[in-house]
């Protein structure tokens, strides 16, 4: 599906602008201009798909993402050889501060998602003068909400990492942006809310499927869901994640360690999905790539198309946990062994630099075609998928959620276990649960800040270096240096 759907979604772009143009957009500071025919309805999409281009740019979901998200965690290490990533040696340790590279990389990773939405908003209203019917109108609307979706998630991204931000929402001078202060965090949270409010009211259902990886009203229903599981709201998480489940669009796909395979891609489960693809490149171009899986791929393997850096390898600590919980299908599709054999046959050798890497960023070398394209380079990153909107569902239940829904807290646990062939029962905890949450989504950039948001991280993390004050991360040091205005979060 992904190959169908992606390709023809850069097509239209270079029909348009070119897909060398489309992933330069202009900075917030930057008076946008383009060459788009504002008089053809079929260039409308083009300023959306700069932010969807923004998603993939390795800032925001590439080594910085991975170090934020998920090697500060008990479920990784940071991995490649022990002297290599300084910057990541600190976000493993937690000595981090405000100079850190990958803190800075992120935040302005995200910042450009939003200034690429914010571009879209600024844009679109170019074309109203040649919509002359309802039908064009519904086109018009779902672009723009398309456009706050993603500003959505990139400032729920924001606020859970650093606290309260700059709320940017139109297109601004450098020096308006170098005077924005931080926004209350409760004050980031409303504005989310009203993006993805919008973005529920006004996205389609679905798309057809050469538009596969466009975000629907049920991934804004999913994602607003999410933003209120970290609020603790949790009849307003029943009540989202009980749409989307009633919906009856979307189901666990059957195969574990299939799903997180390129042919599977925007299966089923996929509710929110970062695309990322080649196109069949051969001048070693890795503008529409993302370097996610490569990063990730095994240190020093052989040949050299399946091999990457080495980062974020499964811990000791997951490994035990799984193993503990017999959890076959899940070891299968989450931990890369060293000096194995991949189901697909491409051979981990015994000399990699480390024993385990990632299994869910593994890229079969049948896609790793080195005239045009690194390892993993064609690997979607899953960011939003159907099990996790079950667990999240199953958690507000267990909180204390009295919304009326259509799918118990025992029958939403049972339908994640069963797809793994483990032992269903009822009476489920609250414990249970993050522990379903944790063997579901491992290495899946969730494990930290659900230890953060449950008030569990300074005692699982603690032997790790966390302390108090890494429930945020520092506003970046550069970022401080721009803008006066910004206020460093305690202990930094």
């Amino acid at each position: 599906m992904k190959r169908v759907a992606i390709y023809n979604f850069c097509l239209l772009l270079m029909l348009t602008a070119g897909c060398s143009d489309f992933l330069t957009f202009p900075q917030e500071s930057e008076v946008p201009t383009s060459s788009l025919d504002y008089t053809k309805k079929e260039n409308m999409f083009a300023p959306v798909s700069n932010a969807y281009a923004s998603l993939r740019k390795d800032d925001a979901h590439g080594f910085a993402y991975i170090g934020l998200c998920e090697i500060v965690s008990d479920d990784a290490d940071k991995g490649s050889s022990p002297t290599d990533g300084s910057g990541m040696i600190e976000l493993d340790a937690y000595s981090y501060g405000a100079a850190n590279t990958h803190i800075n990389s992120y935040w302005t990773g995200l910042f450009d998602i939003v200034s690429a939405a914010n571009n879209a908003m600024h844009t679109l209203p170019n074309f109203l003068p040649i919509i002359k019917d309802e039908t064009g109108m519904r086109e018009y609307s779902g672009l723009v909400a398309e456009s706050r979706f993603l500003r959505a998630y990139a400032y729920f991204c924001l606020v859970r990492t650093f606290g309260g931000v700059p709320l940017i929402s139109s297109l601004q001078t450098a020096a308006e942006l170098n005077s924005q202060p931080r926004a209350p965090q409760d004050s980031v949270y409303a504005f989310i809310h009203r993006d993805l409010t919008a973005a529920v009211q006004d996205l389609p259902e679905s798309y057809t499927r050469e538009w596969a990886g466009r975000v629907t009203r049920y991934a804004a229903m999913a994602l607003k869901a999410k933003v209120f599981l970290y609020q603790r709201q949790w009849d307003s998480v029943a009540y989202y994640t009980d749409k989307v489940i009633a919906s009856g669009r979307f189901d666990l796909h059957p195969d574990f360690y299939r799903m997180f395979r390129i042919d599977e891609e925007n299966c089923e489960e996929s509710l929110f999905e970062l695309q990322s693809t080649s196109l069949g490149q051969v001048d070693g171009s890795r503008d529409i790539g993302l370097e996610y899986a490569y990063v990730q791929g095994p240190r020093g393997n052989l040949p050299g198309n399946m091999q990457g850096w080495g980062f974020k390898v499964p811990s000791q600590a997951l490994i035990s946990f799984l193993e503990g919980r017999e959890e076959a299908d899940r070891i299968k599709a989450t931990i890369m062994v060293r000096g194995t054999v991949t189901p697909e046959g491409d051979s981990i050798i015994r000399t990699c630099a480390n024993p385990y890497y990632n299994m869910k960023a593994y890229t079969p070398s049948s896609y790793n075609k080195w005239s045009y394209n690194a390892y993993g380079l064609d690997q979607n990153v899953r960011l939003l998928r159907y099990a996790e909107v079950l667990l999240i569902h199953a958690e507000a239940l267990a909180s204390g959620a009295t919304a009326a829904v259509s799918m118990s807290l025992d029958e939403a646990m049972n339908k994640v276990r069963r797809r793994v062939h483990l032992t269903e029962r009822n009476g489920y905890t609250i414990n249970d649960i993050y522990d379903e949450r944790r063997a579901e989504l491992a290495m899946e950039e969730n494990r930290f800040f659900d230890l953060v948001r449950t008030g569990r991280a300074e005692s699982v993390l603690g032997p790790k270096g966390y302390t108090a004050k890494n429930t945020l991360f520092p506003i970046p040091q550069r970022q401080m240096e721009l803008n006066p205005s910004l206020v460093q979060n305690p202990g930094y």
